[in-house]
């Protein structure tokens, strides 16, 4: 029987970075979380593992084929993929709340997305997009 085994101990271990994300997503099952609560943090585990975060990306980057496999995950399948990537999406609880957001980002690494370039052109069309918007006068920046 052939199979792909993996050293748990060579994975990164997302949980390790998404305790204070875990966290809050426990919390919000209790009482409400303001969203971008969620978001700033999500970012910050992000920030840690691989330096960029969703915001830093344009879903254009990817191919057709990139966007129907991440539309088509599910938790076991980006288990597998994750490991085979180098990377643990599981905590003591199970799977990580964010895991699709994860693997969006073990994704983009993998194609060799994680860019000074991309981010500063994905950065520049958010900026864009809120400059267009009805009543915004300016958009400030916080890295």
């Amino acid at each position: 029987m052939s199979g792909t085994a993996f050293d748990p101990l060579a994975l990164t271990r997302i949980a390790d970075f998404a305790r204070t994300l875990s966290r809050l997503h426990q919390a919000a099952r209790r009482r409400p979380i303001d969203d971008d609560q969620i978001d700033r943090e999500f970012n910050a585990v992000c920030l840690s593992i691989w330096g960029y975060t969703t915001d830093d990306l344009s879903d254009d980057l990817f191919s057709d084929t990139d966007h129907t496999f991440l539309d088509g995950l599910d938790e076991a399948r980006a288990r597998i993929f994750a490991a085979e990537q180098g990377y643990d999406l599981v905590d003591d609880e199970g799977m990580l709340t964010d895991w699709w957001g994860f693997c969006w980002l073990i994704l983009a690494e993998k194609r060799g997305l994680l860019t000074p370039e991309n981010r500063a052109a994905a950065r520049a069309a958010i900026e864009e997009k809120y400059l267009n918007a009805p009543n915004v006068i300016g958009v400030i920046v916080g890295r």
